[in-house]
């Protein structure tokens, strides 16, 4: 399994033979300015909620793709709208079996509106299940719901985020991977904008002195499981 980083929550992972893309926003996002968006070519967009700084790209990808869009209900419907009609819409504890492995949405405690002010359903996060098995917990707060992911998912890599203020910071993201089981952890939602600004190394630092892993990929930069 193969992780590309693009930078805030978006990431593309290569399993089975398909590519997987998650949350994408790069094109607003001035630190992933050496990205072309217009050479992607995913064959799913996973979407974990409905802001803008992980559904930006999203219709653009998925259009010029030809991919799959999977989301809650409310967010698959929005896009839909939006001419994306090769969707898969999913809800909280339901899981699907694609082409490239299981797929489960699952909880997560934040906030979700599309880009024009529409409701965008409950935030969530995903477990995929391919070459390894990955978390990916889109913007969430820490959650004893987090303990059941072990009950159905041992976890070979977990994205969480780091950035603190909207979403657990770097404290919070220890307590969560003894939570989901997971001493390795690629850090997200980070120092994209003034809000989320992290000390990369003291970040590191804080995960090792707990036993764990935290990898800070730079946006474009690869890493394999």
């Amino acid at each position: 399994m193969k992780i590309t980083y693009y930078g805030h929550s978006c990431v593309a992972v290569e399993t089975q033979g398909k590519t997987i893309l998650f949350d994408p926003f790069i094109k607003h996002n001035p630190l992933a300015a050496h990205i072309d968006v217009a050479q992607l070519r995913p064959d799913y967009v996973l979407l974990t909620h409905g802001h803008a700084d992980h559904v930006a790209d999203a219709a653009e990808i998925a259009l010029q793709a030809d991919a799959t869009l999977v989301s809650n209900f409310e967010v698959v419907e929005w896009f839909a709208k939006q001419g994306v009609q090769k969707n898969h819409p999913m809800n909280h504890g339901g899981s699907w079996n694609f082409d490239f492995g299981k797929v489960k949405y699952v909880h997560a405690v934040h906030s979700s509106t599309l880009p024009d002010g529409s409701p965008g359903g409950n935030p969530g996060g995903f477990i995929l299940w391919g070459d390894k098995t990955i978390y990916h917990a889109g913007d969430t707060a820490l959650t004893l719901d987090m303990q059941l992911i072990p009950r159905f998912a041992q976890l070979d890599l977990a994205l969480l985020p780091i950035g603190d203020n909207f979403t657990m910071g770097v404290e919070d993201a220890i307590i969560a991977a003894d939570f989901i089981g997971c001493n390795k952890v690629l850090g997200i939602h980070y120092d994209t904008f003034g809000y989320i600004k992290i000390d990369p190394q003291a970040a590191k630092e804080a995960f090792a002195a707990k036993g764990k892993e935290l990898i800070l990929l730079h946006i474009g930069e690869s890493l394999s499981l």
